[in-house]
């Protein structure tokens, strides 16, 4: 039996503007901080450009929610942003959990459909937990991005 355990969700939401709008919010982790319930501060530490588009690396800072307790959580993470495409995100975090996405803009009749594939990986033990509080957060994130949009 592993050590950690993994997990595949799928996350959709509609929000009312076009694509390039929606991902030009999306990419800067400055306005996820406005809508992400558990990220607290976002730092840039460094960013590499290529024909491609960028990687942008960052500092954040969550608090996570455990019974009566929160904990301040500082991890890594980087956003890779091609020209056009998909945006790909990957965080690390202490003790061994790591959170991969794959996000979408596509276009449709009344804005943009986003979709984000999330994996998650963590230790056994704090698996539920932690799939269950990264999904709860990435849907209330999409909903900010629909709720500032829509007005």
């Amino acid at each position: 039996m592993s050590l950690t355990a993994r997990a595949q969700r799928v996350l959709t939401e509609e929000v009312g503007a076009p694509p390039a709008e929606v991902r030009a919010f999306y990419v800067d982790l400055d306005n996820i901080a406005t809508v992400h319930p558990l990220v607290v501060s976002v730092r840039t530490s460094g960013v590499t450009r290529d024909e491609h588009g960028y990687r942008q690396g960052y500092r954040v800072t969550d608090r996570i929610p455990v019974g009566p307790v929160t904990l301040r959580v500082t991890y890594r993470a980087w956003l890779t942003v091609p020209v056009d495409g998909d945006v790909t995100a990957h965080a690390r975090q202490f003790p061994g959990v790591r959170v991969d996405t794959v996000v979408g803009f596509a276009a449709t009749d009344h804005g943009t459909r986003v979709t984000e594939h999330l994996t998650i990986e963590a230790p056994r033990p704090l698996a539920s937990f932690t799939v269950r509080q990264a999904v709860d957060a990435h849907r209330e994130m999409l909903a900010g991005i629909r709720r500032r949009f829509d007005g």
